[in-house]
């Protein structure tokens, strides 16, 4: 087995320029610059010590340098899995910092797991399983949950309710309680995100918030005016533990597990593969779930939690050059160094500078352009993209990613259910055949009528195509002998479908109409020998093309079945 088989940053380290060097040490210093202030503040969405969100920064960044499949993806905490995760630990009843921890590391070597056997598994598809509309929606639903949950930071309030609607009802309740200075604080804050956001976004806005945070709570001593300080972080990289897989063992835990990967692998694989598009390499999913799944092994195992694709660090390291993942391994090392020399400086970071910050976050994740560009394509996928958001918002972030996929089951099936179909004709003067409901000038064939059905014969659609069938053959002209099914856009047929094709053959025939069919791709072409089916119509019923089903059919033609 080759070595880059293995480990694919060898073939770019093969390949590597001496000039590329600088721009992914540049671009490795400004994910290090970005990354200290998100590590510190996502952790506080699950409730984790800030710690845990650099140890699940510097750690995936290597493993994924190591076993990822894209140049340039920067794998760290993000919001909507950091938002699944805080979910899971609220429904499995973590009260304490430890349990919380315990469970979170294990999240993330369990997902790790997922991810490889997913990969052994060439599951790699399960990408595309979210429906962009749906995705969208979700993430904005997200967005919502995550700036609610930001209110307790910012006002200073110990607020007790999770989701959207109910922190608002609370802080209502007791708006007595407010903060002064903090309220002031995280506004201006986040005032200062947004502004940078809007003229300044080249700049990386979360490290000056929290630089300004910082600067202004050791010049101003603003834990002594009663705003709460970060505290302490442990000095040094953590040892290596393995967390007790043995006691998640429970169908609560595999379900958040499956969500946290759903969530986390579709977010991670849009990003690589729109920075992948952009500069015209590709990105293999299955090659990234392994990727992913080192990445979350290494994050669990040394004290983080679920990591995945982060856009906005990789958006810097686009940005400042970045040529292949030796830019995260030069971030890694940076991330490395500010644990062991910048943690008492980072002791002086206000909670509402973290609040601020996932509140920029969560305005940045509401997607309204992507929404906007929805419902003018589809007003169907835009109602699906609102389930995802009322599902998140109503039932919870984790019980969102189940309304996300039955939402997006039900759109598939829906659409299954009803394919399109048309009746063929001719033109005169011209090969072919035509859709009568397309061209005015396309006449049908005299004494029989052939029927497109665009679509599987199933057994969720099996009934409506009868029913669609007996609709068209009320309406036919008396002297109709032959009705014609084109199949050749018909990719599956399952059991149920066969029967209901045998059936009503046997209803037409009654009629004194014989069924015929053209054109079957060989898997249902087999699937209907072993049902029977072409003994029953007539072997000289079946044929490989339409005109030779029409110049044997039609008044005067002659035979040429297929063999």
């Amino acid at each position: 087995m080759q070595l880059e088989t293995i480990f694919p940053i060898w073939a770019d380290l093969r390949g590597y320029r001496r000039d590329w060097l600088s721009h992914d040490i540049t671009a490795g210093l400004g994910i290090a610059a970005i990354a200290i202030p998100i590590g510190i503040a996502y952790p506080a969405i699950a409730g984790l010590p800030p710690a845990t969100g650099l140890y699940s920064t510097i750690f995936p960044l290597v493993a994924f340098a190591l076993f990822g499949s894209s140049r340039q993806l920067i794998v760290g905490p993000d919001t909507a899995a950091c938002t699944v995760l805080a979910s899971s630990l609220i429904q499995l009843g973590a009260s304490t910092t430890d349990q919380r921890v315990a469970l979170a590391t294990s999240f993330a070597v369990l997902v790790g797991i997922l991810c490889l056997v997913a990969a052994r598994l060439r599951l790699g598809f399960i990408a595309n399983f979210l429906s962009r509309p749906i995705l969208v929606g979700y993430l904005c639903g997200v967005a919502l949950s995550l700036f609610a949950g930001q209110i307790g930071r910012v006002t200073g309030v110990a607020m007790t309710a999770h989701g959207f609607l109910r922190p608002f009802i609370e802080l209502a309740q007791r708006i007595g309680e407010i903060h002064g200075p903090t309220l002031a604080l995280g506004v201006g804050l986040f005032l200062l995100l947004r502004i940078m956001r809007r003229f300044t976004p080249r700049l990386p806005g979360p490290l000056v918030a929290v630089a300004v945070a910082i600067l202004l709570s050791w010049l101003l001593e603003l834990q002594g005016h009663g705003i709460a300080l970060v505290g302490s972080i442990p000095t040094g990289l953590p040892a290596m533990s393995l967390p007790r897989l043995r006691d998640m063992a429970s169908e609560d835990v595999a379900l958040s597990t499956v969500g946290i990967l759903l969530v986390s692998f579709s977010s991670g694989i849009v990003t690589a593969r729109s920075f992948a598009a952009r500069n015209r390499y590709r990105v293999d999913a299955d090659r990234a779930l392994v990727g992913f799944g080192a990445a979350n092994i290494a994050s669990g195992l040394f004290g983080g939690f679920p990591v995945t694709g982060a856009d906005s660090r990789t958006a810097v390291n686009e940005a400042l050059g970045g040529k292949t993942q030796l830019a995260g391994l030069v971030a890694a090392l940076a991330l490395g160094f500010s644990l062991f020399f910048l943690t008492d400086l980072l002791a002086y970071l206000p909670h509402a500078a973290l609040g601020a910050v996932l509140a920029s976050a969560a305005v940045d994740l509401f997607d309204v352009r992507a929404l906007w560009q929805i419902w003018r394509i589809n007003r169907i996928e835009f109602v699906f993209a609102l389930l995802a958001i009322l599902g998140v918002i109503l039932f919870g972030v984790l019980e969102g990613v189940l309304v996300a996929i039955f939402a997006t089951l039900i759109w598939l099936i829906g659409a299954a259910a009803q394919p399109r179909d048309a009746l063929l004709g001719r033109i005169a003067g011209r090969d072919g055949f035509y859709k009568l409901h397309r061209y005015p000038d396309a006449e049908p064939i005299p004494g029989l009528t052939v029927y497109l059905l665009e679509g599987p014969i199933v057994f969720f659609n099996a009934d409506r195509l009868q029913n669609r069938i007996r609709w068209i053959v009320d309406r036919l002209p008396v002297a109709t002998q032959y009705f014609v099914l084109d199949a050749g856009a018909i990719n599956y047929v399952d059991g149920t479908g066969a029967i209901a094709l045998s059936e009503i053959a046997d209803e037409l025939l009654r009629r004194g109409i014989k069924f015929a069919v053209v054109d079957l791709h060989h898997k249902p072409r087999q699937l209907l020998k072993r049902a029977g089916f072409f003994v029953q119509i007539g072997r000289d019923h079946v044929f490989d093309r339409l005109e030779d089903a029409v110049a044997a059919l039609a008044p005067g033609g002659t035979s040429a079945p297929a063999s």
